[in-house]
């Protein structure tokens, strides 16, 4: 291995991040790299866990290991995304030359910036009918993406996943941009790295996987991530291969944590259980100091609990769930986990009255079955993250307390004053005007605006005439004469807004 001025550190492998908008074919691309197939077994086609692969690819006559990280593309993802760019040296921007610059084409670039990394653009599909690569390229252009030979520095690869076209110097230019970074570790220090994903072995316990970015891992010694702490004992490669010992810029496996480390946690390992324990102790009494959310007794409340595969599932729909809050409706978890739906998280759901036990990608057992039948406890399993989220979203409407609120149904400009007189001590307006939008309603209230849009009050529709028959209401675009019960005055040039109350 090449050596730096510092006897101590080496040159090391580089961790590359591949990002991109849906569909524009991350996976695929890694698909090709590893010659293996992780698009299939994905539901519905969309990459949902965070996962590190190594490769080796002879440059400059010598093979060298590149360490990939492959994040998912649904927007659903975007918290792991940033994690992914913030462990990684270099990303890879995939842009479908089909497609051009997509939303969260944008959403994966501001978090490479924001990890402050290098990155490549890899057009890809240019195997398919439609594609067009000039085209791509000032789509990115307009977005700001400056890339070679198009007044910018940010190398690009036209390539193809499906064929292969391109990806030997898509992976040349990821090693020459290392080799420009000088990225340097030193094996004799102790391992240090991120946790890239945890999740529960029914089996085997507890495991993560872990990117060492410094030192190396070996058996005997103890790792700390967060809260969470391992003995090295079961050290698996990226592949499954046990293992004694893994250095940098490698992903591996480790079995046996007491708990679920956090995903994006720094790990860090010790020679002895004693140093390694008084670290995860400082961590949790920070931790534990933390203040609880506190939630405004005015709204609404659902209480959740919530169930996945793995921590970056579990991260991802939390993220999601905000998105669902609003002034007048709060999502409360009760109890998060991953692994089995199972007896206790069905107690914890029966604790807070119009809890759901929200499902994704992982079963209940028949016990907890059971108790929720018992109990009626609401129970829904899911393994598309949009479809968790579209079904939360109508049950909160469904059961959430209706409020009246005012609505707007139409609008009419007044194009002329005819009198006013007082009946049962309210004054009469009698006006007529054209709709402009919607419907001008009998009986309704209306909010009556100046000519720039100042309110000037309120007052009631007491009758509606078109030409001169009596009509429930008029539409857009008719012109009409109508009586309003008002104490302001209305002028020619007002607007009347038309407001119904509603439930909702």
């Amino acid at each position: 291995m090449k050596t730096t001025t510092d006897t101590k550190s080496t040159i090391r492998p580089p961790v590359i991040v591949i990002m991109g908008h849906v569909d524009h074919g991350k996976s695929a691309l890694l698909d090709y790299i590893r010659k293996s197939n992780i698009v299939a077994g994905e539901a519905g086609g969309i990459t949902q866990h965070i996962s590190a692969y190594e490769i080796e690819h002879k440059h400059e006559d010598s093979n060298k290991k590149i360490t990939f990280i492959d994040t998912p593309g649904h927007a659903a993802f975007s918290a792991m995304r940033a994690r992914g760019a913030g462990v990684a040296d270099i990303a890879v921007l995939v842009v479908s030359a089909e497609d051009g610059v997509k939303t969260q084409t944008l959403e994966a670039l501001a978090s490479i910036k924001s990890a402050g990394i290098p990155y490549i653009v890899a057009i890809n599909k240019i195997d398919l009918p439609a594609a067009d690569i000039q085209r791509t390229k000032n789509t990115l252009v307009e977005h700001e993406i400056y890339i070679e030979g198009m007044g910018g520095d940010i190398p690009w690869v036209a390539i193809s996943a499906k064929t292969g076209e391109g990806i030997e110097d898509l992976l040349d230019t990821m090693l020459l941009i290392a080799e420009m970074e000088e990225l340097t570790a030193d094996s004799s220090k102790r391992a240090t790295g991120v946790v890239i994903e945890s999740h529960r072995d029914n089996k085997r316990g507890i495991a993560a996987t872990l990117i060492i970015k410094n030192g190396t891992l070996k058996s005997g010694q103890q790792v700390v991530a967060g809260g969470a702490i391992a003995p090295v004992r079961i050290l698996e490669s990226f592949s499954g291969k046990t293992i004694t010992e893994a250095t940098f810029s490698s992903p591996v496996s480790l079995v046996g944590f007491d708990e679920l480390p956090e995903v994006g946690a720094a790990f860090t390992a010790y020679d002895n259980k004693k140093d390694a324990t008084l670290t995860r102790s400082t961590y949790k009494a920070i931790s534990d100091n933390r203040p609880d959310t506190i939630v405004d007794g005015d709204k609404f409340v659902m209480p959740l609990i919530l169930k996945a595969d793995t921590c970056g599932s579990l991260e991802a729909i939390e993220c999601e769930l905000k998105k669902l809050e609003s002034d007048r409706v709060s999502i409360r978890v009760l109890e998060r986990g991953i692994g089995t739906i199972g007896e206790a998280d069905l107690k914890m759901a029966l604790s807070k009255t119009g809890s759901v036990v929200l499902a994704f990608n992982t079963k209940i057992d028949a016990t907890a079955t059971e108790v929720a039948r018992q109990h009626g406890i609401l129970v829904k399993d899911f393994n598309i993250i949009y479809e968790l989220l579209q079904w939360l979203e109508a049950h909160i409407t469904e059961h959430r307390p209706k409020i009246e609120v005012e609505r707007v149904v139409g609008e009419a400009k007044v194009l002329a004053h005819f009198s006013e007189c007082r009946q049962g001590g309210y004054t009469i307006q009698t006006v007529g005007g054209r709709v402009l939008s919607g419907q001008i309603r009998t009986g309704n209230k209306v909010q009556i605006y100046t000519h720039d849009n100042q309110n000037k009050g309120d007052g009631h529709i007491v009758t509606v005439q078109s030409g001169k028959t009596a009509v429930d209401n008029v539409n857009t675009d008719q012109e009409f004469g109508t009586q309003i019960k008002t104490e302001i005055e209305i002028v020619k040039g007002d607007t009347i807004k038309c407001i119904e109350l509603v439930m909702e």
